[in-house]
């Protein structure tokens, strides 16, 4: 249960107790083998509630008043609270063999034998704290567990497959709304995925005020793309000590983009788009822009290490000896020079990270559309015989023909055509079986009108032949259920005319349930002239019936 505590939160003093990063609480897992995992129990109600700030918590139902003695969900504080009273518990085993996240608690060891001792001190913590964990939700002795949304075993770190099945489910969003869902919970795994504000520009330009939603093919791809990398995403390693750390970094117009490796192994991605005023940097400065946001967001590795920084502008292997720099680039030296790295240039052919992650990814089969139909002889006979019958003159008049007749052309089949495509009588029961099998057979599915026509012009002819599809189209009982609407429907009003002269044109308006006058009256007739607007306001009885009324004018 939760209570809205949004206006008691207003008044609270915010708790800044912080809260770690989760990338941080991974790193400490390398050469884990040996994975348990303890989830507590409703572990905000484990945390008992000040006395005097009791009555602070209090709600009222319908069964009557009531305060929470336990902390409760949905208070401001909440999370910092408990996150703080879990480091005081654990704070003998954290970074050396527990990771806690709130009430979530990872024991990690990298041999049997020490995970037998790690597992035994946790438990006999907790029972000494007197926190409850619930056991249907924990798990021991395992090679690979879940844990904040990722897998992790010895090899690294995974996407949970879980998670990925909630974004490849995901249908094209209809709102702004919906977009940033979509984001946020792609965004979560964005340390696997390269380039990946890149990717989702085009996508996050939705999200902002003020901007028209539409949502088209350069939504729809990027879009696709996300989901089918996140589908295929490599295994992060996890970093082995502070040597052999190498970064390469990118940039262009539309982000910023880099990779940290070790050992020729991804440890994780980042990127992020350009701000506004960002789109105005030379191409030296935006390179450069991303060495500083790699250094940047992966300070707690890189600083203090030695580490190399590759960049496929040349110029920049020259930064630290070159003698004139703006503002922007000395405020940026001052930062490089807290780093001990080395900017090295290598071609923007020789894509390192993409060699590394080939042998981590299957390359997808190749799709090939292909479309073939093929007349068979049945066809042209019955075409055939068809014209022949429709070209004898005592059926010109019948058949409207006549003027058409010494316009056609005779091809090698002995079919008659005009401009080089077969001619078919508009009153021939195979113009019906020709639409019928260009609009409905398995190899067409059900296409609009525009693109039927295109189809079948390229080897048919017959007069009103794009009316005739049209209107064929229209009728289509299937694609009036299935298909969406590309454009408005016309409304049912149509404007009025206006009225030449005053009083020719009226409308009329009852205004009922109205409190009774002395005479009865309970509702008022309102009469305007559709062209001067004047109006007329009559007082009568809802009971008068329409006689009554015309009786009045």
């Amino acid at each position: 249960m939760c209570i809205d505590y949004r206006e008691l939160n207003k008044v609270t003093v915010k708790n800044r107790y912080p809260l770690p990063r989760i990338d941080d609480l991974f790193d400490q897992l390398q050469g884990a083998s040996w994975f348990s995992k303890i989830d507590l129990r409703s572990g905000y109600h484990q945390l008992k509630v000040r006395e005097e700030d009791i009555p602070k918590t209090a709600f009222r139902t319908r069964y009557g008043h009531y305060e929470f003695l336990g902390m409760s969900f949905g208070l401001t504080n909440a999370p910092a609270a408990f996150m703080d009273l879990m480091n005081r518990v654990c704070r003998p085993m954290l970074d050396r063999s527990v990771i806690v996240f709130i009430d979530n608690i990872l024991i990690y060891s990298k041999n049997e034998a020490d995970h037998a001792c790690h597992l035994r001190e946790v438990l006999e913590t907790l029972r000494k704290e007197k926190l409850y964990a619930k056991f249907s939700k924990c798990d021991f002795w395992l090679h690979e567990v879940q844990f904040l949304g990722h897998v992790v075993n010895a090899d690294g770190i995974h996407v949970d497959p879980t998670k990925i099945q909630a974004v490849m489910k995901w249908s094209p969003p209809k709102t702004p709304t919906e977009v940033r869902s979509f984001l946020g919970l792609a965004g979560y795994y964005r340390r696997f995925i390269q380039d990946f504000a890149k990717i989702a520009s085009s996508l996050t330009k939705l999200t902002k005020k003020n901007t028209k939603f539409v949502w088209g093919d350069e939504q729809e791809k990027p879009f696709q793309e996300l989901k089918t990398r996140l589908t295929q995403a490599p295994v992060l390693t996890l970093p082995d000590g502070p040597d052999d750390l190498v970064v390469y970094s990118d940039a262009s117009y539309v982000g910023l983009g880099c990779v940290l490796m070790q050992r020729g192994k991804v440890i994780a991605y980042a990127s992020r788009q350009l701000k506004v005023h960002e789109v105005n940097y030379p191409v030296h400065d935006l390179e450069l822009a991303a060495v500083v946001f790699a250094l940047k967001i992966w300070r707690h590795y890189l600083y203090g290490v030695k580490c190399t920084i590759y960049t496929d502008h040349k110029s920049l292997k020259y930064f630290f000896t070159q003698k004139e720099l703006n503002m922007r680039q000395r405020r940026w030296m001052e930062l490089l020079k807290d780093y001990d790295c080395e900017i090295l240039y290598h071609p923007g052919k020789a894509n390192v990270v993409a060699d590394a992650l080939c042998r981590k990814e299957e390359q997808l089969p190749i799709r090939v559309k292909a479309m073939k139909i093929v007349v068979n002889s049945d066809l042209v006979n019955q075409i055939k015989a068809a014209q022949t019958e429709a070209l004898k003159e005592e059926n010109w008049k019948r058949d409207r023909i006549k003027g058409l007749a010494h316009q056609l052309e005779e091809d090698s089949r002995g079919l008659k055509t005009r401009w080089g495509r077969v001619w078919i009588l508009p009153t021939c029961p195979l113009k019906t079986a020709l639409l019928e099998e260009s609009h409905k057979s398995r190899y067409s599915i059900h296409p609009g009108g525009t693109k039927m026509y295109r189809d079948l012009r390229v080897n048919y002819w017959w007069p009103g032949m794009k009316r005739d599809i049209v209107k064929y189209v229209k009728k289509c009982l299937t694609c009036a259920q299935v298909k969406a609407e590309h454009q408005k429907p016309y409304g049912k009003l149509q404007p009025l005319e206006i009225p030449m002269w005053k009083w020719e044109h009226i409308t009329m308006d009852l205004i009922t349930k109205l409190p009774k006058t002395r005479n009865g009256y309970d509702t008022i007739w309102v009469i305007v002239d559709r062209l001067s607007k004047s109006a007329h306001f009559i007082p009568i009885k809802e009971t008068y019936s329409s006689k009554k009324m015309a009786e009045m004018c």
